[in-house]
């Protein structure tokens, strides 16, 4: 019963900036799924609120994931307007297989440097933890960038991580939001897969 009363007391009377960062997320999300190049002036302003929001609750980690997600928006942005087709829609691309061995490695690299470097070096909540999320999110939104299928995938993984994450930090509408960028993950890997058998990836 206190968990319920918690969540609708921190869902109520949240911050407007995590307010604002949510609502940008969620139309960010859904033009992702629809393969609309638009989504990104969403996702830069998105990303610039969650900077601050994480820092103030010392998650340094995803703090710090906010800096390299603004870069890679602008990245991405410039890279789907070069990668459309005549409906404007951008073209979905696979991974080689041969490149998968390669990504793992730096996942677990990255998690083990990140995680340590926080827990030695900040007083971060949950280095590891949240290190996990900002490397597998680095490396989704790489992929995302550049039209990778299996970027859903790791946004998948990215988000089972961040409701737990979020929801014991106490920032139940991001944790919320988290959820539902699960269910539109699974959406938009599917929508993908669809856009891909068609023929419509061959980039």
């Amino acid at each position: 019963m206190d968990q319920i009363y918690d969540f609708v007391l921190g869902m109520t009377g949240s911050r407007p900036i995590e307010i604002a960062a949510v609502i940008l997320g969620l139309i960010n999300v859904t033009l992702i799924i629809r393969r609309n190049v638009w989504n990104y002036p969403f996702g830069i302003v998105m990303v610039i609120l969650y900077a601050q929001i994480f820092y103030d609750y010392r998650l340094y980690s995803d703090a710090l994931l906010q800096i390299y997600f603004l870069v890679i928006q602008i990245y991405g942005w410039w890279y789907w307007l070069r990668g459309r087709d005549d409906r404007g829609l951008v073209i979905v691309a696979r991974l080689p297989i041969a490149q998968i061995p390669y990504y793992a490695v730096i996942a677990i690299v990255g998690l083990a440097i990140l995680g340590t470097s926080m827990d030695q070096l900040t007083d971060a909540d949950y280095p590891y933890w949240d290190g996990a999320i900002a490397v597998l999110s680095v490396l989704a939104q790489f992929l995302l960038s550049r039209r990778r299928l299996e970027s859903w995938f790791l946004w998948i993984a990215v988000d089972l991580l961040a409701i737990g994450l979020f929801w014991v930090k106490g920032l139940y509408p991001t944790s919320a939001l988290y959820a539902v960028f699960l269910v539109l993950a699974t959406v938009g890997l599917f929508n993908w897969v669809r856009a891909w058998r068609r023929g419509v990836a061959l980039a």
